[in-house]
This record gives structure tokens, C-alpha cells and sequence, in this order.
């Protein structure tokens, strides 16, 4: 059974904005991943808890982040550090990507999103069987 992860739905309103207005990066994946078309259903601009990931397959649980060059910025990356942690606390995988790579080594960056998916796959959900109910 799918986990359902919480989300802000004062979000809603801008990733909706954020899906009509992608980087070249964001397209050029949107283009390779949607529609089933590496085994899994991924949606794009989705709200989980505080944040918005850029691709998002629910029965996985894998985000994809694609980082444009601010995410390279003096500070960022401790930003992007900090804003990961809770999603993996509720059991999302994040990985990420520059927009540079995704435009100019696409099939690489696949590759490497099929290695994930690969993994997950072989990892099993922990099972609500398996917690100790008693007090």
C-alpha cells in the first residue's frame, strides 16, 4: 500500500505555476520520464510537507530534483542539504541533478535514474505488521 505523504496545500496554487514555467532541464526529462515511460509513474512540481520537488513518483517514493546554477551558489547547497533531510525523514529518496547535466548528458542522468529505480525496487517497504503494537 502506498504511504501518504502530508503536504502544504497553500503550495498547490504555486507549483501549478512552477509546472508552466520549467527550466530547459525540467523539460527535457519531463519529455524521457513521463507517462510511464521508464516503468513508473512520475508526476512534476509536487507539494510534500514544506517543499515542491520537481518530479516526484509516488510508488517509489523518489524525487528528482533538477538544480539550476543557483543551487551552486555560496550557501545553497547547505539549503538544499537542509530542506532534504525532512523529506527523507518521511521516506522520500531525493536525488539530484544539475540542469547542465540533464541538458547536455540526458542519457547518462536516465541511466542513472533507472539505477535508483532499480535499487528501490529491490528494497522492500517496511511492513506495518512488523511494529510492536504493545504498550
Amino acid at each position: 500500500m502506498r504511504k501518504i505523504i502530508p503536504y502544504n496545500p497553500d503550495l498547490v496554487s504555486l507549483a501549478k505555476k512552477l509546472r508552466k514555467n520549467m527550466t530547459l532541464g525540467e523539460i527535457a526529462l519531463w519529455r524521457e520520464i513521463k507517462g510511464k515511460k521508464i516503468g513508473f509513474q512520475f508526476s512534476r512540481q509536487i507539494p510534500i510537507d514544506q517543499f515542491i520537488v520537481d518530479f516526484y513518483c509516488k510508488d517509489l517514493r523518489l524525487a528528482i530534483e533538477v538544480d539550476g546554477s543557483i543551487h551552486f551558489k555560496e550557501g545553497h547547497p547547505e539549503r538544499d542539504e537542509k530542506r532534504q533531510r525532512p523529506l527523507e525523514s518521511l521516506g522520500v529518496k531525493v536525488i539530484r541533478f544539475s540542469d547542465t547535466d540533464v541538458k547536455n548528458n540526458l542519457s547518462q542522468v536516465l541511466d542513472e535514474i533507472q539505477d535508483e529505480i532499480e535499487k528501490l525496487k529491490l528494497t522492500p517497504s517496511p511492513s506495518p505488521e512488523g511494529k510492536n503494537t504493545t504498550p
